[in-house]
């Protein structure tokens, strides 16, 4: 988690002090803002740092699955249970249990997470027995939940279960003054290749980046960041380089084709001269020429190109 904002600062320090406690924790923001990193978070700075860290992404497991996934099974439970299963609430014993995507469970799966919740025991599949449980749980949303309720799409017993903690995290848009910090971190992450210095962004870019949006969070800047290092730019990342969404020009249909066109028609038609104007190796400019179907002039030599319009 990194940032040194106001807005991020009070959430990291809100995210410690529910990490010092043992109860459950709902953590909302829009997709990409970084919710499980938070929850990764909490289980890192608590009492069970050691145990598990188990995540469950409930919009991605069908009602039919549900109870063998989470619960487990015993031999010969159903056709095909060769062997027991413990399923991965019992996988999770001692540690915590990351319900991602909460907002998506049907309602009679959230009434059996409820009962989980409230008893801290599981039944597998195939026994009545129940198993006891000793388990955090920490779930996220990106939706209303309370908007959900007045609907009866989710279970208010389940809501009030899972916020004794509840904490909001920022858009990206909201902590704007994290983000040069943020793109730093991923482009390290990025380097373009082992032993290679991490990519840059000139100041036009960076001020092009702080003007957008970023509806889609840190998720957003981090695959612009993956994107940019695999681009094959040498020297700083320019505003022509950047995919048309973070660029200011009106009707950006293909600002890269565009920027291609200018820089060949600038160098006469000459590849490399083309490719030094835009900071771009060779092989770049060459896949560039492909993809935008800008064709070689072979009567004239390769290192001329015929463009159009």
């Amino acid at each position: 988690m990194i940032g040194s904002s106001k807005p991020f600062l009070d959430i990291k320090l809100s995210l410690a002090r529910i990490a010092a406690s043992t109860c459950t924790v709902l953590i909302t923001g829009e997709t990409g803002t970084g919710k499980e990193l938070a929850a990764e978070f909490v289980h890192a700075n608590s009492a069970r740092r050691e145990r598990p860290f188990v995540c469950i992404n409930c919009a991605a497991i069908p009602d039919t699955l549900l109870e063998n996934e989470l619960f487990g099974h015993n031999r010969g439970a159903f056709t095909g249970a060769e062997a027991s299963y413990d399923g991965l609430l019992t996988a999770a014993n001692g540690g915590t249990v990351f319900l991602d995507e909460i907002g998506d469970m049907s309602l009679s799966a959230q009434a059996k997470i409820l009962r989980v919740i409230e008893k801290k025991e599981v039944c597998r599949i195939g026994t009545t027995r129940p198993i006891k449980l000793d388990i955090r749980f920490v779930a996220a949303t990106n939706q209303d939940l309370e908007a959900k309720m007045n609907q009866s799409e989710f279970r208010k017993d389940l809501f009030f279960r899972l916020s004794v903690a509840q904490v909001h995290l920022p858009a990206l848009r909201e902590r704007k003054e994290d983000l040069p910090l943020l793109l730093r971190h991923y482009c390290q992450e990025f380097r373009p290749g082992p032993g290679m210095r991490p990519i840059e962004f000139s100041e036009e870019s960076l001020r092009a980046l702080l003007r957008y949006g970023w509806p889609g969070n840190i998720r957003e800047l981090k695959n612009l960041a993956e994107s940019m290092s695999i681009a094959g730019v040498t020297g700083p990342i320019q505003p022509q380089h950047l995919p048309c969404r973070f660029r200011a020009e009106e009707n950006c249909v293909d600002p890269e084709r565009e920027s291609l066109i200018s820089a060949l028609s600038w160098a006469g038609g000459n590849k490399a001269a083309a490719a030094r104007r835009l900071n771009w190796s060779r092989m770049t400019l060459y896949r560039k020429l492909t993809k935008h179907q800008i064709a070689t002039d072979s009567a004239a030599g390769d290192s001329v190109v015929t463009v159009a319009r």
